[in-house]
């Protein structure tokens, strides 16, 4: 008796076991979407990668195809979190940051290919002048955020008493 009501009665049992179930459905669920997803991104960088390769001095075509790497970074990224939470049970943050990382990278990339196109295209104007400093702005803060999640990741890993990546330990 004194054991039934430490674990709770039948229904919590019953219940606990039904959502943790679902929720490993879910996961698989989501995994295989993810997977798929980041299958289907692969094929078409491919593919961006042999245009870009063939056309010769397409310097846009190349951040699109490093973009699209990124992405597909960040999807394997996803990925990895959800199998970790799966098999361990809990979420832990490094994945989330690393993701977070890639994102700012690719950001500060897009934005700065953007920025020279529109830099170089015509003479200079006030207009031209306000989206520079804005981007300026962006790329300043993008910096401060990537130093931030950097930091956090090795604290993390130095907080960590094995050298298990996370999700392992």
């Amino acid at each position: 008796m004194e054991k039934a009501e430490k674990e709770g009665g039948w229904l919590t049992r019953l219940s606990a076991f039904v959502f943790l179930h679902t929720e490993h459905a879910i996961y698989a669920a989501l995994g295989v979407l993810l997977a798929l997803t980041a299958v289907m991104a692969l094929i078409d960088a491919a593919g961006m990668t042999l245009k870009a390769v063939t056309a010769v001095g397409a310097a846009a075509q190349l951040l699109d195809v490093v973009d699209r790497l990124l992405f597909l970074l960040m999807l394997v990224e996803i990925l990895h979190t959800v199998r970790v939470s799966m098999r361990s049970g809990r979420l832990t943050c490094e994945p989330f940051l690393i993701v977070g990382l890639i994102a700012s990278i690719r950001r500060v990339l897009v934005l700065t290919l953007q920025t020279a196109e529109q830099m170089h295209a015509t003479e200079w104007s006030p207009q031209k002048e306000a989206l520079f400093r804005a981007s300026m702005i962006e790329l300043g803060v993008l910096a401060g955020l990537i130093l931030v999640m950097v930091a956090s990741i090795f604290l993390l890993h130095r907080a960590r008493d094995t050298g298990a990546p996370a999700g392992e330990e």
